[in-house]
């Protein structure tokens, strides 16, 4: 029996108790007239039943909820609606809109609903077939997730930052970064596609579903990535993709698993940048060289595969041998030399040039010239081998007596100071050392920056020559005649000049001549004048020399000795005198007086 004719038949049964009820009311007496029943219709034994039925007639309908998906079968379609029982006391209407995936909706098809409206202003039943459909999708979407269940997804279009994905009828989205482990360019070639998707994200406050391809490629990557691994050996010989390249090497795919080629190990020739050999998508066939515990960082190498240039190297090269080959790598200390494909040489700068002052390579040779040099030395057992320039070329010290003997005179530029001398190339490779003190006969020199500069060109003479250290000692102040040997016989000792106090201090004084070159000294106690006051800075007087050195450069000078010497000889004189002649008393106090005077004066 139906729900609709059970209901019927409640109904009736109510409908038949108030009759029932009026009938037996009609022959009762006024004080015993039962109101209630009169009212109601009903007596109290009927009432009863009535309750009873009443109760049974509304828990025999359906509480109908709102969030609950129904079956009902379509009766009946018109032009814009069609008409479902879901088994309710009245059917419902369902828009024909909700049915545009299916056009070939017909009656006696079976559909899921939800109730929409209970009434509308008809006190028709309203249902809706787009709010099953779209809770159905919403379990299946969150069982998906649950489970990692892989589901079937419709591309409809692009938008910001990746595509709309069309999942049990959900709009999801597909971020770009999750279409494929490779990255996407062309967004456009997806839209109208069917692909397999993994339900990655779940918001259900937003209603927001995130999808992605690339976890399910990850996936079977990950499980090929783990047969790969399982057979790496070392030594093994692979066949691979080129992946990504960087400057410091090529990422290659395996096949699921990536490995890197260092750029030291994609060529024996030296190469600046993998791109010059390698490029994306390439196949090539690699060599594992390494890996770790995991087998995860794996070590791949190209130019193992080939023979080791060295190996064929020619045999009969030899120390002495000249060679050619193109600059590949510059340092400071010298260049590296391709003298055959992965074979270098390194010429150091010091063997660049005969000269002693070291500079930079760069000075010399740049990154891609060719170049010739001798070998020096050739170790085929630790693969290195040292080249030279220098010697393509005579050294300058072989027949260095015959061009630089003792005495030649020459002109040289000054290459750098010291705090003692001053080094003059004279040549490539030749260089002297004057001495600070040969730089001039007169000038006290502290450092010979106050005498010249780097890179003036200086007259020299050869004063020393020693072939074996490669020792050159020059002068400067040799090619001129010395002053001070005409000095000697001007400011012998006793020679009196007129000269100025240029400086005075504690210890003494400094005194000008007229010969700009000499400057004397004079001692604190020779500075005392004839009246007794002291000698001043800028006095112009009268001095004796008391001593000259030539080797030294030395002149010292007294202004007392040129007032005291006359009573010097004066005592001098009558000491002489008292050797023959007897001395008077007085004569006697004047010697002592005059003695006392020239013993102050010495002091």
């Amino acid at each position: 029996m139906s729900k609709e004719t059970k209901h019927e038949e409640l109904e009736d049964q109510v409908l038949n108790l108030d009759t029932a009820s009026a009938s037996s009311n009609a022959n009762v007496a006024p004080e015993n007239f039962d109101w209630e029943s009169y009212e109601s219709g009903l007596n109290e034994e009927d009432r009863k039943e009535k309750a009873q039925l009443e109760k049974m007639y509304d828990e025999t309908l359906d509480d109908l909820d709102e969030n609950v998906v129904f079956k009902g079968k379509v009766v009946r379609l018109t032009d814009k609606e069609a008409i479902v029982d879901i088994n309710f006391k009245s059917e419902g209407v369902i828009s024909l809109n909700e049915f545009r995936y299916n056009p070939n909706l017909a009656v006696g098809d079976e559909v899921e609903v939800m109730v929409d409206t209970r009434e509308d202003k008809h006190g028709q039943l309203v249902l809706s077939h787009r709010k099953a459909r779209t809770l159905n999708a919403w379990d299946a979407v969150n069982k998906a997730h649950d489970e990692q269940e892989i589901v079937n997804g419709y591309i409809k279009a692009r938008t910001k930052g990746g595509m709309i994905v069309d999942v049990f009828g959900i709009e999801a989205f597909l971020p770009g970064s999750q279409i494929d482990v490779k990255p996407i360019r062309d967004y456009e070639q997806y839209v109208g596609k069917t692909m397999e998707f993994k339900v990655v994200k779940i918001n259900p406050e937003f209603k927001n579903v995130v999808v992605s391809h690339k976890a399910l490629i990850e996936a079977d990557i990950e499980e090929q990535k783990k047969e790969i691994v399982a057979q790496l050996e070392k030594g093994q010989v692979l066949e691979g993709e080129v992946k990504n390249i960087t400057s410091y090497g090529v990422f290659v795919d395996l096949g699921g698993v990536d490995g890197l080629i260092h750029i030291t190990d994609l060529s024996w020739s030296r190469i600046n940048h993998p791109s010059e050999i390698l490029e994306d998508g390439q196949k090539i066939n690699v060599v594992i060289l390494d890996f770790d515990e995991d087998k995860t960082r794996i070590q791949l190498g190209i130019k193992q595969l080939e023979k080791h240039p060295w190996e064929a190297l020619d045999q009969s090269l030899a120390v002495g041998d000249k060679v050619k080959g193109k600059v590949v790598v510059l340092a400071d200390y010298g260049a590296f030399v391709e003298v055959a494909p992965g074979v270098e040489g390194l010429i150091h700068v010091s063997e660049m040039s005969w000269s002693t002052h070291l500079r930079s390579a760069q000075d010399f040779v740049k990154v891609g010239d060719e170049v010739e040099a001798v070998v020096l030395t050739l170790d085929r057992d630790e693969r290195k081998m040292s080249l030279g320039i220098k010697q393509l070329t005579p050294d300058p010290w072989t027949d260095i007596t015959t061009k630089y003997p003792v005495g030649s005179e020459h002109k040289g530029k000054v290459r750098n100071f010291t705090n003692f001398g001053v080094f003059v190339e004279l040549e490539e490779g030749v260089d002297g050392l004057i001495y600070i003190s040969d730089l001039s006969w007169t000038k006290k020199i502290k450092h010979p920056s106050e005498f010249t500069n780097v890179d003036d060109i200086l007259d020299v003479v050869v004063l020393e020559l020693d072939v074996d250290a490669r020792r050159l000692s020059l002068g400067h102040k040799q090619l001129t005649e010395n002053p001070w040997d005409k000095y000697e016989t001007k400011y012998g000792v006793g020679t009196k000049h007129t000269g100025t106090a240029v400086d005075v201090f504690d210890k003494g004084a400094t005194i000008q001549f007229e010969d700009a070159d000499v400057e004397a000294f004079a001692p604190s106690r020779t500075l005392e004048k004839e009246d007794g006051s002291r000698v001043k800075k800028g006095d112009e007087l009268a001095f004796t020399v008391i001593e000259f050195n030539k080797e030294f450069r030395r002149v010292v000078v007294s202004h007392t000795a040129t007032f005291r010497e006359e009573e010097e000889k004066a005592a001098k004189k009558a000491m002489e005198s008292q050797t023959t002649e007897t001395a008077t008393l007085g004569d006697i106090d004047g010697l002592a007086e005059l003695k006392k005077k020239m013993e102050e004066g010495g002091n």
